[in-house]
């Protein structure tokens, strides 16, 4: 390999690494809440870190992350949701939500779909 390849390489390499910055963290998630039976949508923002209970779902955001403004803007959750009704106790997501493909993370619920608008 030739010293002028191996110099264009680390350097492309070096300068690889400063591309992409970190995401930015925000205080609020602005989610969006559809109730499939009676085809209400509703909002909520809802603090990071801290829980609620909206209808019959109880959902705790821990962070709300936005991408930088020079990058495409891009929003994620990292969220955990429960149904109250369900004697069991476990979560029926958990996870990152994505703002820009709601249908990649999605929530299952034969009742509820919720989706993150965006971080603010």
């Amino acid at each position: 390999m030739s010293p002028g390849l191996l110099k264009y390489i680390s350097f492309f390499l070096f300068i690889s690494t400063f591309l992409y910055a970190d995401p930015i963290a925000k205080n609020y998630a602005k989610l969006k809440l559809l109730d499939k039976i009676t085809n209400r949508v509703n909002e909520k923002n809802i603090l990071a870190n801290s829980v609620v209970e909206w209808d019959y779902l109880t959902i705790k955001i821990y962070a709300c992350l936005s991408s930088p403004p020079e990058e495409i803007p891009e929003n994620y959750v990292l969220i955990e949701v429960k149904d109250r009704l369900k004697t069991s106790n476990e979560y029926i997501y958990r996870g990152w939500m994505i703002s820009s493909a709601p249908d990649v993370t999605p929530l299952e619920h034969p009742i509820y779909d919720l989706w993150l608008i965006e971080c603010t």
